[in-house]
This record gives structure tokens, C-alpha cells and sequence, in this order.
């Protein structure tokens, strides 16, 4: 495994969705869970396999699409995504920008990558 791609996996520990499920609060099911993770693994899988040298281009249209399947799962069900997990999100994809090399201050008015196209 590469420094880039440890760098990547790395982030799952940063996952709160754990603490969601944890929360007691309904909405936060085993299956709404691990749609979340299902998202930022694959997130990470797609910034594995481009690869340090991946373009910048290349690299936020793996975050886009994250995103765009985020919003799928907001659209699903709006109590899925309020404002403490939007904070969570928001921050997630962040620590995975930064792993990827990109510098989250450069994308969505400064919020990172995710503010680019989140609709939460």
C-alpha cells in the first residue's frame, strides 16, 4: 500500500457515523449508517486508484460525486443530514481533501470540496 493510499484510509478513523448510530436517535439505522460509509469508502477507493499524480480535476470529481450521492440520501430522507451532521460531513471531507492534496480552503467559498455542490 502506498504512503498516498495509508494517507486515504486513514480518514475512516475520522467516521462518525458510528456516533450517529450510537446516538439513539431514529433516524440513524444500521442501513442509513452504512449508506454513509458505503459513500466515503468509495470516495476513498476512486482517490486511491488516481493516485497522488491524479489531476486536481480528477480528484474533485471523485468529491462531486460523493456529494451528488449524499444529497440522494438527504433527498431520501431530509432528518438524515441536520446541522450537527452537515458540520460532520463537511468536516469529513475536508480531512479526506487534505489526505487527497488538495487544500479545502481553495473549494466552496473557502468551506472545502463538499460546499461545492452539497444541497444540505
Amino acid at each position: 500500500m502506498s504512503e498516498y493510499t495509508a494517507k486515504l484510509s486513514a480518514t475512516k478513523a475520522h467516521y462518525p457515523f458510528k456516533e450517529w448510530r450510537e446516538s439513539g436517535l431514529d433516524q440513524y439505522t444500521e442501513k442509513a449508517c452504512q449508506d454513509f460509509v458505503r459513500v466515503f469508502d468509495q470516495l476513498i477507493e476512486k482517490l486511491s486508484a488516481l493516485g497522488e499524480d491524479g489531476s486536481e480535476e480528477e480528484k474533485l470529481e471523485c468529491f462531486h460525486e460523493a456529494v451528488i450521492a449524499l444529497n440522494a440520501l438527504n433527498d431520501a430522507d431530509s432528518d438524515l443530514i441536520e446541522t450537527g451532521e452537515r458540520e460532520d460531513l463537511c468536516e469529513l471531507c475536508n480531512v479526506v481533501a487534505v489526505a487527497a492534496g488538495l487544500d479545502p480552503a481553495n473549494y466552496g467559498d473557502g468551506e472545502g470540496p463538499a460546499s461545492e455542490w452539497r444541497e444540505w
